[in-house]
């Protein structure tokens, strides 16, 4: 059974784990771009444990049959006067495990998310793909993102989810 839920320290080790696959799969992209460091998922537990329980913080995961099976990491943001946004929440990383790829994992996190961020008066869910993630692209179509250029960035493009107030 899936399960969606908040990120606690007992996940910590699990989701940096899911979180170095990440950095390594950007990184393989473009090592130009995407940089890595010695130990990433320790890296990423020491930043994810700061960010637990932090003001705007979305720290979810999946669990399946006692197994975090993906994770998604996104903030509340402030006002951006540059890029017209208001009351918005920022999606950064969201990932699967192999696995459990093509099971509705990373669905049900972003529909956790926009419930979540519903709930709390965020109007929009806002975040940037590169062109060439032509899976992910695909996904956050299929959830009603709309996706445009991104002017600073010829590389990739911003996907935007305007949300019901509730």
């Amino acid at each position: 059974m899936l399960t969606i839920r908040d990120m606690t320290k007992d996940d910590l080790d699990a989701a940096s784990k899911l979180a170095e696959e990440l950095v390594l799969l950007h990184h393989s992209w473009d090592r130009t771009r995407f940089f890595t460091v010695p130990e990433i998922a320790k890296g990423y537990r020491w930043w994810f444990e700061n960010q637990l329980g932090g003001e705007g913080v979305l720290l979810l995961v999946a669990e399946i049959e006692g197994q975090i099976a993906g994770y998604l990491y996104g903030s509340v943001e402030e006002r951006d006067w540059a890029a017209l946004l208001d009351d918005w929440a920022a999606v950064h990383d969201i990932h699967v495990s192999s696995q459990h790829r093509r099971k509705g994992v990373a669905r049900a996190l972003m529909l956790a998310l926009a419930e979540a961020a519903r709930k709390a008066g965020i109007a929009r869910l806002h975040g940037a793909v590169l062109r060439s993630n032509h899976g992910m692209l695909r996904f956050i179509e299929s959830l009603g993102f709309s996706v445009a250029d991104d002017p600073e960035d010829p590389e990739q493009v911003v996907a935007s989810l305007p949300l019901a107030r509730g």
